[in-house]
């Protein structure tokens, strides 16, 4: 929906522009006019003739034909000023700063539909309302400040939230970050960020379009959509790091499942971010970080080297580092021999590198050389560079800028002293360079840049399952839990390993069944949701009268329609889980399983469908990986087996979409196998 008009409009009309820059309509004339926009520019103005220096009409039906309406006027007079340009003035494209739409009443939002259907009847598109507006190299059709500068190759900026936009910018802008556009989407009416990053990826061209792109998101109303578009972007060669906020857990919903108690929205969220290979960020500070490490070569290795004249910081930033899975290789031998004889005494080139407070440019190059030519552990350089005030440093900043030019491996420049050397600082950011002022946000941002894994194949690779007979169960039950039984189907269905079982609802059926899977075994009551929590679990059943005993208790305790019979296994309780999340479609879930889900809450989650190489890559990533390898001589986990089992139950809910809700816990975990031991499924239709 974005079009010519919006992005290079040749004339632009503010409708209730006026004198008064401390208002909307105000401000966003001036903003225009002082940032040198080349077109035509109108004013509508009721009460005046002229409007800082530009002709104000009375009524918009006294314009000529304009292709963009800038509108700050009240809410009501918007939808018949935007019929009137739409149908007779030509206009294509329009932003409305106007508050008292859908965000604040009901009468509000029809208000709002009124203007959106008066613009789609005619193709047109609307950034707003209840926006600060929209810039780009063409015009400054905003009312705030800062105005970025503007660069082909600095950032596109798309944001849910004015002001949130403006304090990003403000904290962008002193580290020298440029942009190329920036859309504050508002009430997102017609287009919202994830079709504005739509546009961005069907009209990429990796020769002029901006590599970088950055995200305030509130809400995301089509996660679909902002999956595509942005890991087919970055397939492309862009960077994309967001804020999603609103993300505690005091909006999640109580559910009867330990799946369900995990997924929540926020969970999604982070699901389709590492899916999609979005940097996902935490707050401004942060994302304006991660925005200056993508100014930068991508890093291909996990050891820096830490280059500096004070020592303070360079422990700081390593702790930020190690403790965020980078590593501070020790630097040793003689190439390191050779660098410290020509360093001051007293020097140190262990890594972190301190060439100390009298330290010169000529050092600092002796060292980035070194690290570039001469250590191979080396992956990229932080150089931290600030000064005491005692004299100027523009031979140190011009010399790390040539450097950053040359090095192939990365440069991260940390710059602390922005008060006794900001005119140097703002030389060398004029250069083109950004500053990361702060060494322990800039140590956090890179680890969380360089963990972030790349998009997954569009296409899903997923194990065949007989969907046939999915079918037929789904099709055939009602809402609400399945028998053990029909859960018994679906799992053989989707060829999810399980223990051999029975269901039985008498003595002599128990004692039986005992016997024919073979001692031990364990039994669990049927229709209770926490077993354990109801004595509803036996182990270890050894014989036939233990059975028979264990039966005439179990069956008594309340909810209990039946008992589960299995042959009593061993392994690492796992955990795979299933929940459908409105809008994103089925979330998968995996970890330890049993007791260990409620104490430590370590799951990673994807969203259907899932391959077995991207289940491989979040069972890597959780924190009890260390147990799944085996330790201390315990048996390892079969982490492929593990990891089709999570492909699997996603391939099963892609066929079953009425599944609402699955537990598979636990799943019993060897090095030869991997069988789910309990199981649960709601269905929803």
């Amino acid at each position: 929906m974005v079009n010519k008009q919006l992005l290079d409009p040749q004339s632009i009309v503010v409708v209730g522009g006026s004198d008064d820059i401390q208002k909307p309509g105000g401000k966003v004339l001036k903003n225009l006019i002082d940032c040198g926009y080349k077109g035509k520019i109108f004013v509508v103005n009721p009460k005046l003739d002229e409007v800082q220096g530009v002709k104000a009409y009375r009524d918009v039906s006294e314009l000529p034909q304009v292709d963009l309406a800038i509108m700050a006027i009240a809410a009501k007079f918007c939808p018949a000023t935007v019929e009137t340009l739409t149908k007779e003035k030509n206009t294509r494209a329009f932003i409305i700063l106007s508050a008292g739409f859908h965000e604040e009443s009901e009468a509000g939002g029809k208000l709002e539909q009124q203007i959106v259907d008066s613009i789609n009847a005619v193709n047109g598109c609307l950034i707003g309302p209840n926006c600060i507006g929209m810039m780009n190299a063409n015009y400054a059709g905003v009312f705030t400040t800062p105005i970025p500068t503007f660069d082909p190759k600095g950032i596109d900026f798309i944001s849910g939230s004015g002001a949130t936009a403006v304090f990003i910018m403000e904290a962008g802008i002193p580290k020298g970050l440029t942009f190329n556009s920036v859309y504050s989407v508002g009430n997102s009416a017609q287009m919202g960020v994830e079709d504005v990053l739509k546009y961005l990826d069907e009209t990429y061209d990796p020769k002029t379009s901006s590599p970088i792109k950055l995200l305030y998101v509130e809400s995301v109303n089509k996660p679909d959509l902002l999956l595509k578009h942005a890991s087919s972007l970055i397939r492309k060669g862009c960077k994309i790091a967001a804020i999603k906020s609103g993300s505690s857990a005091a909006g999640s919903r109580a559910a009867s499942s330990h799946t369900g108690a995990m997924a929540s929205p926020d969970v999604a969220v982070e699901a389709l971010f590492r899916k999609a290979g979005i940097v996902r960020c935490g707050g401004r500070e942060e994302l304006a970080t991660v925005a200056s490490i993508f100014m930068h070569p991508e890093l291909k290795g996990k050891n820096i080297a830490i280059i500096t004249h004070a020592g303070g910081p360079a422990v700081m930033l390593t702790d930020a580092l190690s403790n965020n899975g980078l590593d501070v290789p020790h630097i040793e031998g003689p190439k390191a021999s050779a660098l410290l004889e020509k360093l001051f005494a007293g020097s140190s080139v262990a890594n972190p590198i301190d060439f100390l407070a009298t330290g010169t440019a000529e050092h600092l190059g002796l060292i980035i050389d070194a690290c570039e030519n001469d250590f191979d552990n080396v992956d990229a350089m932080a150089v931290i560079f600030g000064s005491p005030g005692l004299c100027p440093v523009y031979d140190v900043y011009d010399l790390l800028h040539e450097k950053m030019k040359s090095c192939k491996k990365p440069i991260y420049p940390i710059l602390p002293s922005v008060i006794n050397v900001k005119d140097e600082i703002a030389h060398f950011l004029a250069k083109g360079r950004v500053n990361f002022p702060d060494e322990v946000v800039f140590g956090n941002a890179l680890a969380k840049v360089y963990h972030t894994p790349k998009p997954m194949p569009e296409v899903a690779e997923l194990p065949t399952v007989d969907v046939k007979a999915i079918r037929k169960v789904i099709d055939g039950v009602d809402n609400g839990y399945l028998s053990p039984e029909a859960v018994q189907e679906l799992l053989d269905a989707a060829g999810i390993t399980r223990a051999g079982e029975a269901v039985v609802t008498s003595r002599e059926e128990a004692v039986k069944a005992a016997g024919k899977l073979g001692y031990p075994v364990v039994m669990k009551v049927v229709g209770p949701v926490h077993k354990s929590d109801v004595g509803g679990v036996v182990l270890n059943v050894r014989d036939a009268e233990t059975a028979a005993r264990e039966f005439d208790r179990m069956i008594t305790i309340k909810d209990t329609t039946a008992i589960l019979l299995q042959p009593m296994l061993s392994g690492v309780e796992l955990f795979v889980g299933a929940k459908r999340e409105d809008k994103f479609g089925h979330l998968v879930l995996c970890g330890l399983g049993g007791i260990f889900i409620e104490v430590l809450h370590d799951v990673k989650a994807g969203i259907a469908p899932i391959s077995v190489a991207e289940a491989s890559t979040f069972i890597k990533s959780l924190k009890s990986y260390k147990i799944l390898e085996g330790v201390r001589g315990q048996e390892p986990v079969n982490q492929e087996l593990f990891a089709e089992m999570v492909s699997r139950v996603s391939a099963l809910v892609t066929v079953a979409p009425e599944i609402f809700e699955m537990d598979l816990n636990p799943l019993l975990g060897r090095k030869d196998r991997v069988v789910a031991v309990d199981a649960r499924i709601r269905i929803e239709k």
